[in-house]
């Protein structure tokens, strides 16, 4: 009963945890579905939807998660701009073309961050987000609840958009098979346009709860871009519900791997647990533990 209590925080920290990493990679997610491209700028999209929020808190008191009424509509003009200029015609030629775009993207928004906002890492704090509640013996962080929350939420707004608009069915069935699509009347440029603009909006709610969650700095893109490809590899690429499986998975893998290793190897072992899971899943399942 003592080894079962002794895992109640690890597991309960985990599930939370899970939901920030599941908002931070549906964006992720989503790209590659619908345009078959690796979005290696996606965690610097997340995090400058962090700093969008920082800027409406700390200039004009706007709480983070109300900013979101203005960066959701923000992000996703931007992010139709970003694949309208820069990213169509290298989708055109190549996926390695849209890669490298990608990476460049990437490189400008870190280097302007740092620019704008020096290196200093950043937060938003908030009254709430300092708070904790208790489930039977285990202190949690509120904002790991809201970042749960958040989750399920985005989520089933994703879901039923792909299911039930016909905007969203014609994202998916562009994803499926271009050439039909076109036939059926699809312009897929447009779809492509929409499916990115909808990522970076993901993006800038994923930076907000993770700004409340963490600090973060100009180069903290890479480290949960990582995180991300981590969870949709888990999931499978391009499966939504996959995608939030695998955050599941991916957080309960690192608390519990913190809580058993982290006392031998230090607080840098939490995350081998997963990248090793990750690893394996590469190795025997390549479409993820969920995908097709």
């Amino acid at each position: 009963m003592e080894f079962l209590s002794d895992l109640a925080s690890p597991i309960i920290i985990g599930l939370l945890l899970g939901g920030l990493y599941v908002v931070i990679a549906l964006g992720l997610s989503l790209v590659f579905g619908v345009m078959k491209v690796i979005n290696v700028a996606h965690g610097d999209f997340v995090v400058l939807g962090g700093y969008f929020a920082f800027v409406l808190l700390t200039s004009f008191s706007i709480d983070p998660i109300l900013s979101l009424v203005v960066g959701i509509p923000f992000f996703f003009v931007l992010g139709i701009l970003i694949e309208k200029f820069l990213l169509h015609r290298a989708v055109q030629r190549s996926a390695d073309a849209a890669l490298l775009i990608a990476f460049g993207i990437a490189l400008i928004i870190q280097n302007a961050i740092q620019i704008i906002w020096s290196p200093l890492s950043r937060g938003l704090i908030t009254d709430y987000s300092m708070k904790s509640f208790q489930i039977g013996d285990v202190y949690v962080p509120l904002v790991y609840l809201l970042d749960f929350g958040a989750a399920l939420i985005v989520m089933v707004a994703v879901h039923q958009f792909l299911k039930r608009t016909y905007l969203g069915q014609a994202i998916t069935a562009a994803s499926q098979d271009r050439q039909t699509a076109e036939l059926m009347g699809i312009n897929p440029a447009r779809v492509y346009q929409i499916a990115f603009g909808i990522a970076m909006a993901l993006a800038a709610i994923a930076g907000v709860f993770l700004g409340l969650s963490f600090p973060f700095s100009p180069t903290s893109g890479t480290r949960f871009l990582i995180v991300a490809f981590g969870v949709v590899i888990l999931g499978g690429l391009g499966s939504m519900v996959g995608t939030f499986l695998g955050g599941m998975i991916f957080g309960l893998a690192q608390t519990l791997g913190g809580h058993f290793l982290a006392p031998v190897f230090g607080p840098a072992a939490q995350l081998l647990v997963p990248f090793v899971m990750v690893l394996i899943v590469l190795t025997i399942r390549p479409q993820g533990l969920f995908g097709r």
